[in-house]
């Protein structure tokens, strides 16, 4: 089983569109380009560009949701003193990630940081009281010249 914080709802679903600011948050956004894609000509046209959502929840936690040129979410990462809303932020894909959860405990893992890695969804997650952090992404969604260490 697993236990969440309670914290209020973000809304957003990884693999869809990005989190409606709940209330009390703030939200900017900054576009980013990805490496070159290698064997083409190395210009800002032939890298991916995608836009790095960035919400801070009223309770501290930082939420950045990486969003594509299809206004698609591909990347969710977060920090801080509160586990965000991860039913919400993962949408469809959070019964993946709960089972992965019973499997690693299923097999010795502990209570301790968390790493679902599947050829459609990884979360890895931890951290401590008052000092959380954590990723998830679709691979297979990852633009490219994206790699799963962009995801922050």
């Amino acid at each position: 089983m697993v236990s969440l914080a309670a914290v209020t709802p973000a809304h957003a679903v990884l693999g869809g569109a990005p989190m409606t600011a709940p209330a009390g948050a703030t939200v900017s956004n900054s576009v980013s380009h990805a490496a070159a894609v290698a064997g083409s000509a190395a210009s800002a046209s032939s890298a991916s560009a995608f836009t790095v959502r960035t919400t801070t929840l009223a309770v501290g936690t930082v939420v950045n949701e990486y969003v594509g040129a299809d206004g698609t979410v591909f990347g969710i990462a977060w920090q801080g003193p509160r586990i965000p809303d991860l039913p919400s932020l993962l949408g469809t894909y959070f019964p993946q990630y709960v089972q992965g959860i019973q499997n690693q405990r299923a097999n010795g893992g502990g209570r301790g940081p968390v790493s679902v890695a599947g050829s459609a969804l990884v979360v890895r997650s931890g951290g401590h009281m008052g000092a959380f952090v954590g990723q998830a992404y679709l691979p297979q969604a990852l633009p490219a010249g994206v790699s799963a260490s962009d995801i922050q």
